[in-house]
């Protein structure tokens, strides 16, 4: 995946899970209007007739997947949404899965593809848990460097979700580099850099603001947001 220089810069300035509360540099976005209503899973299932024949039998998965676990406690959903992205996507780069360098895609044009990178895993996710109930405020997207051997410098850019269970606490993370979910300490290959919801973006600790226009910046979330929305995710 691609980031912009201010995210390069972000890499290079990344800091440990969890050693401080994190700085909220933003009050509300332009995506902050978003309310949890209960899963519409026909709707999902109707829109994903957009996207092709896979999109709909994928679909019509994570319909059943949904009747699961519907009303169960948050670390059911987790588990349950989790493995449905692990299992139903390939990792492909956007640039041999859509014909560009850096595409976010809404859950169901990744569904439609059977294929994503590691935005696309945790955007599914992301969607597919908020659907169910779970609040924005206990979700994050994060950017972070993920040691992997072979890799230039050792590391490479990569993107999680993050569950936090009460504001303060140590977040879960769910990941489509490793199949469980375990909590943040016990994954030293991570390095957090920035992370963002529907709500607000964060980065880094202490008071050092972003650089930037972060709507300019975080466009493409906001258009899988957008799309994401538009077929019946919450």
């Amino acid at each position: 995946m691609n980031f912009s220089r201010e995210l390069d810069a972000a890499l290079r300035a990344a800091t440990a899970w969890g050693r401080a509360a994190l700085l909220r540099i933003l009050a509300s976005l332009a995506l902050v209007a978003l309310s949890v209503h209960a899963v519409d899973a026909e709707r999902i299932v109707k829109s994903a007739q957009k996207y092709g024949p896979a999109a709909v039998a994928n679909a019509k998965a994570l319909q059943q997947v949904i009747a699961g676990i519907n009303g169960r406690d948050d670390l059911a959903k987790l588990k349950a949404v989790n493995d449905f992205y692990n299992q139903r996507l390939a990792y492909v780069e956007d640039i041999d899965n859509w014909g560009v360098q850096d595409y976010w895609a809404s859950p169901l044009e990744s569904l439609g593809k059977g294929a994503g990178d590691c935005e696309d895993y945790a955007i599914g996710k992301y969607f597919t848990l908020t659907s169910l109930g779970l609040s924005h405020a206990k979700l994050r997207m994060v950017y972070v460097r993920a040691s992997i051997a072979g890799a230039p410098n050792g590391y490479v850019a990569h993107m999680v979700l993050a569950y936090y269970p009460t504001p303060d606490a140590e977040p879960l993370v769910l990941d489509n580099l490793q199949p469980g979910i375990h909590p943040a300490g016990e994954r030293p290959d991570l390095l957090p850099v920035f992370s963002f919801n529907a709500e607000g973006l964060w980065q880094g600790v202490g008071s050092i603001r972003a650089n930037g226009d972060p709507l300019t910046r975080l466009s493409k979330w906001r258009e899988a947001l957008t799309r994401a929305r538009q077929d019946g995710f919450q």
